[in-house]
């Protein structure tokens, strides 16, 4: 690496980079252009990002700290200098979701009569209906509890919703004061719906409702104060694999085990009695400065409901028919239409139904003989469930079901003891690693006689509910070659059998990271020898370091890079001397980019790979991940003049990173440039009513035509 960029700071810290992705979430629920219900439910997604951030991350800095551990992170921090700086963010993070609650969204639902009452709000009609709601529902399902000597403080399980009490016996006024805790039950909505007028929607908090019922409870104390507070439990799985009789057995105890995670924060309401916030604080063994006062609901997450309660589709995004795909008319079904040609599917523009019936025509058709499939996280009730059930009956079918998906393993352990008891033979890929890929292959006695390997590759899981509002991309092939080291890979995840050479596959944690440096090395040489020389790559996130020094040599090398990162970035562009032909956007709009896409110019001889991995360093060390190439011209050109021009041209959902690690809205930066939203632009040309000319031309030159030009220049 050149001189100069020795004498600079590397990378920015990942924590305040993840804090910068969740602050762009909150700003679409700011976001006045944004329909209202889908702010508020932007706001939620905001709250339950933050729940799995502390669960996870700021539980693994705590425990880091507890171990003792001193070693620095990506930008200089020791855990303990992150976690104080982690913390402080999330406090001004949370006064700012608040901010936006009470002053922002709240108002405006008021006003299309949307209201969350208190009880005092409440009419005698809206009040008799409460308190009957309460004894039917609430009132079975309540267990209050008083501390003392005969009653310790009970097990609060992670992130459930609590009413903490500070009590005095009525008979003995003398008598020391005293703790009650009553948990809210997970099973009832945390909002009430109440009886209001045509066109309205009013609530009530659950957790107010059972307030007003706390002296019923309590008979013989008289209640001094109380406040709904939640608490946050260490979920990170700590196992030693060798000594466990198997894996799924082990997830499944610490599953259990999970939920007696020690406690990491403390939410609270604010203006909460300081005995009440002083005697938990203890009892739950947290410092300060991890209790967060609430200035409204406790767990903001639970605004969804508003979103699937409310009947107003007027404040949601106006609905759409992704587009269907249709085969050429020589074809009598996918098979044969795959034996002549690739299919590339973007989701959601492109309806998810293909990959569905690509699985269940596999499980039906008697021409199939054998199916394999991974599943790393899919829907509650799965269409690809089933089919594999099915085929577990009348072919050789093997899943390899990730047990560790983080939060999904309960479902997953389900899963995998019904296929084992429907005769699909289920794996749990290498231990150690995560199986991350997402590949289903199917072996076929086709009408000619011969016997195939059809093939779906994606960037996303195997769950039809989220292929709905996550983009990423789906490729149905029956390349021989890319389908044989499917078959490979399949070998590798059952039976740990590694060849030397994947490709044209590239294979975390065997090939991938090597090849992606390869890449990267070659686009360097390019630009040194004058030729074309451009990467394009679009990610979840970017936190491997050798991977970013590689980015920083090609840039100085004269390599344009054009980095589309959603979420984590600590790669700091347009630094003088280190990365000035870097760039780095972010897109946060309607649905989430969740696609992975690595273009590379190659001196005018264009390559695509598209994947399951971000460049981090679980991705390409410690996952099963795969990054296939896209060869169809069809598809090639759809990524080349289509999906990556789109990205680039965002001027209105897209912000841009800046070296510091902050982001700036593309349209404030580039003022001059019109206003273009990739989103908006994909619905409508899935939809019909809009072409590639769509694209601006001024923002369309920093891809599409540098595209065009290199393959101009190999035509030459």
């Amino acid at each position: 690496m050149a001189r100069t960029a020795q004498k600079v700071k590397l990378f920015n810290g990942r924590d305040y980079s993840w804090m910068q992705f969740n602050r762009r979430v909150l700003e679409e629920a700011e976001d006045p252009s944004n329909p209202l219900l889908e702010r508020v439910k932007f706001l939620a997604i905001t709250a339950s990002n933050l729940d799995e951030y502390v669960e996870v991350r700021q539980a693994g800095l705590m425990q880091r700290i507890e171990d003792g551990d001193r070693e620095p992170g990506y930008d200089g921090l020791r855990p303990d200098e992150a976690l104080a700086v982690l913390t402080a963010e999330m406090h001004t993070f949370v006064a700012a979701q608040y901010r936006c609650w009470n002053q922002q969204l709240l108002p405006e639902l008021g006003k299309q009569g949307v209201r969350l009452l208190e009880w005092d709000d409440l009419d005698e009609e809206a009040r008799a209906f409460a308190r009957s709601y309460f004894q039917r529902e609430v009132d079975p399902l309540l267990t209050p509890i008083s501390i003392d000597p005969a009653h310790p403080f009970p097990r609060v399980i992670n992130k459930a919703l609590c009413l903490a009490l500070l009590l005095r016996a009525k008979r003995r006024s003398s008598a020391p004061r005293v703790l009650g805790v009553v948990t809210v039950p997970r099973a009832l909505p945390r909002f009430v719906r109440l009886p209001a007028a045509a066109g309205c929607s009013h609530y009530l908090l659950l957790q107010d409702l059972i307030a007003q019922h706390l002296a019923g409870m309590y008979r013989g104390y008289q209640v001094l104060a109380q406040a709904a507070f939640r608490v946050t439990r260490n979920s990170n799985l700590y196992f030693e694999e060798e000594e466990a009789r198997s894996l799924l057995e082990t997830i499944r105890v610490e599953l259990h085990n999970r939920r007696k995670g020690d406690a990491v924060r403390l939410e609270i309401e604010t203006g909460a009695d300081a005995e009440i916030v002083e005697r938990l604080r203890v009892n739950f063994e947290i410092s300060e400065e991890h209790i967060f006062p609430c200035d409204g609901p406790v767990n903001l997450s639970r605004l969804m409901f508003f979103y699937d309660d409310v009947p107003r589709p007027d404040l949601k995004f106006q609905p759409f028919t992704p587009k269907p795909l249709l085969l050429t008319r020589k074809s009598a079904g996918i098979f044969e239409e795959l034996r002549h040609r690739d299919i590339l599917l973007h989701h959601p523009y492109d309806s998810y139904d293909p990959v569905v019936n690509f699985i269940q025509q596999g499980a039906q058709d008697p021409a199939v003989v054998t199916m394999k499939q991974t599943l790393y996280r899919t829907s509650e009730d799965s269409p690809m469930f089933h089919a594999l059930t099915e085929a577990g009956a009348s072919k050789e079918a093997t899943v390899v079901v990730e047990l560790m998906a983080r939060f999904d393993e309960a479902s997953n352990i389900r899963w995998a003891r019904s296929m084992e008891d429907a005769g699909v033979q289920v794996f749990h890929g290498v231990v150690g690693l995560k199986t991350h890929c997402k590949l289903a292959l199917l072996v076929r006695r086709d009408e000619d006689g011969q016997t195939r390997r059809y093939c779906h590759l994606g960037t996303g899981n195997y769950n039809p509910v989220t292929a709905r509002f996550y983009t990423d991309l789906s490729l149905l092939t029956a390349d021989p070659q890319i389908a044989e080291r499917v078959h490979m890979v399949f070998n590798y995840l059952t039976a740990h059998a590694e060849i030397d050479d994947y490709s044209p596959l590239l294979v975390a944690p065997l090939t991938m990271a090597e090849s992606f440096l390869r890449l990267i090395r070659r686009e360097q040489e390019h630009a040194q020898a004058g030729r074309p020389a451009h990467i394009v790559a679009k990610m979840n996130s970017l936190l491997e370091p050798s991977i970013i020094r590689a980015l920083y040599q090609a840039s100085q090398a004269g390599v344009e890079i054009d980095l589309i990162v959603r979420g984590l970035s600590i790669l700091r562009p347009g630094v003088k001397g280190l990365s000035e032909r870097i760039r780095v956007r972010s897109i946060v709009g309607r649905f989430l980019e969740h696609s992975r896409i690595f273009h590379f110019a190659n001196g005018g001889e264009d390559e695509i790979y598209v994947g399951s991995a971000d460049w981090m360093p679980r991705n390409l060390f410690e996952r099963c991940e795969v990054a296939f190439p896209v060869r169809d011209a069809a598809a090639l050109a759809r990524i080349h003049d289509e999906i990556l021009p789109a990205s680039l041209a965002d001027t209105v959902k897209a912000r841009l990173q800046q070296p510091d690690g902050n982001y700036i809205r593309a349209g404030k930066l580039l003022k001059d440039a019109p206003a273009f939203s990739s989103q908006d632009f994909l619905l409508q040309l899935a939809e019909g009513k809009t072409g590639l000319d769509a694209i601006p031309k001024p923002r369309r030159s920093a891809a599409a035509a540098r595209l065009a030009q290199n393959r101009a220049t190999a035509a030459d």
